[in-house]
């Protein structure tokens, strides 16, 4: 439907007229206006129009309903609705129920105190301020207070969206955010990667006040391995512990057994072998013929092994020497992370002309990063969750 509609600035004449001395009446008027406001904003022409919102009218006139979305409510009030959720259907759905709204307004409610004028923002002026400095790019924000002390540190895909989430939030943190905030800056990153690990490093460096609430370490569960008495490798998933080397390692118990449940898929592996199927005998595979057989030692264990190692070498990288490569800050530029016998070195980012598997340019490049269990399962699970990272393994 968007294939071949026009831009925002061919139309925005049309819209000028239209609206020109009328009240914009839309459902939740301060989203629509609000993007109609942003959009002639950045074509540099101050759009200020009256508003009137029939959410804020219904509940006014119509109290007690069991919910005010367009949908819920003109269902519960017999208005037909065609063509749902398109521009179309859902103006002509808030026609009808604005007509309604004007026979039930007896004493003029909607004429005399409902028309705005200017919808009045949520944010104060200081905020707005510095939500206007802020690019809406991946990366590390540092929220500061006036004693130039950080007080939070975050990352996001989108550190000004993610701003505007701190200023208008109405949650305990969000709330003293905004009591002691002054300043804000940021760090562009382009890889979400490199905002994920920047901002562990940061955190743990800084220790602000606002952050200590947050988990001493971010991943609770582990994959682990073990060789029973017949030769075969197990799979298990347990609570994360400092004695053992994990293969990998997850934030919950709920997202390792999907990930393991799709990886026995995947690599063909015996549910019984993996710790999915608990039983003395056959897994459940293996009697409706989809398991070759390990859990009753049918499949040789040097053949069902192999498969294990696949998905070992995919999802871990210890004893591996190997980059891994994302997208930088812009178009021209790439990151790359260096792993060393299984360590994480550090990050850089360099140009697409680099030849970066040269060690020479890599040790000139990499800034030196920490390697601790919390980067390493920031590093795995990213590993898990961008399928087409781009992996490149180095000479020895």
């Amino acid at each position: 439907m968007l294939k071949n509609a026009p831009k925002f600035y061919e139309i925005a004449k049309r819209i000028v007229e239209i609206t020109e001395d009328c009240i914009i009446v839309a459902h939740n008027s301060s989203f629509d206006y609000r993007i109609l406001k942003t959009e002639f904003k950045r074509l540099g022409f101050p759009f200020k129009r009256k508003t009137l919102c029939t959410v804020e009218l219904s509940q006014q006139l119509i109290p007690d309903m069991p919910s005010y979305s367009l949908g819920k409510l003109t269902r519960s009030l017999g208005i037909p609705i065609s063509d749902r959720h398109r521009a179309n259907g859902d103006a002509m759905a808030t026609v009808k129920l604005f007509k309604m709204l004007l026979n039930k307004d007896l004493d003029k409610v909607i004429v005399k105190d409902a028309i705005k004028v200017e919808q009045k923002s949520k944010i104060a002026p200081n905020l707005k301020d510095i939500i206007d400095k802020l690019p809406a790019d991946t990366g590390v924000y540092y929220i500061y207070n006036a004693d130039s002390e950080i007080i939070y540190i975050g990352k996001s895909n989108n550190i000004r969206k993610r701003i505007i989430q701190h200023f208008t939030g109405t949650n305990s943190k969000s709330k003293k955010i905004q009591k002691f905030v002054h300043t804000v800056t940021y760090e562009k990153t382009g890889s979400e990667l490199a905002a994920l690990l920047k901002e562990s490093a940061e955190i743990k460096a800084n220790k602000p006040i606002f952050n200590r609430a947050l988990r001493r370490t971010i991943f609770t569960h582990a994959l682990y391995q073990f060789v029973d008495k017949n030769g075969y490798i197990n799979l298990h998933i347990d609570k994360s512990n400092r004695e053992e080397t994990p293969i990998t390692t997850f934030s919950t118990r709920g997202s390792a057994k999907s990930f393991m449940f799709k990886a026995a898929d995947t690599y063909n592996l015996c549910q019984k072998l993996t710790d999915l199927y608990a039983t003395k005998t056959s897994c459940f595979k293996y009697d409706v013929k989809e398991c070759k057989g390990a859990c009753v030692n049918e499949e040789p264990a040097d053949v069902y092994n192999q498969r294990v190692h696949e998905l070992i070498d995919k999802y871990s990288y210890q004893n591996k020497d190997m980059l891994i490569i994302d997208k930088g800050r812009t178009i021209e530029e790439k990151i790359v992370f260096l792993i060393e016998n299984g360590i994480f070195k550090g990050m850089g980012f360099f140009d697409l002309n680099h030849q970066i598997n040269n060690r020479a340019i890599l040790a000139s490049i990499i800034t030196p990063m920490e390697n601790n269990r919390d980067t390493q399962h920031i590093i795995q699970s990213y590993m898990r969750r961008n399928k087409r990272l781009k992996i490149v393994e180095l000479n020895k």
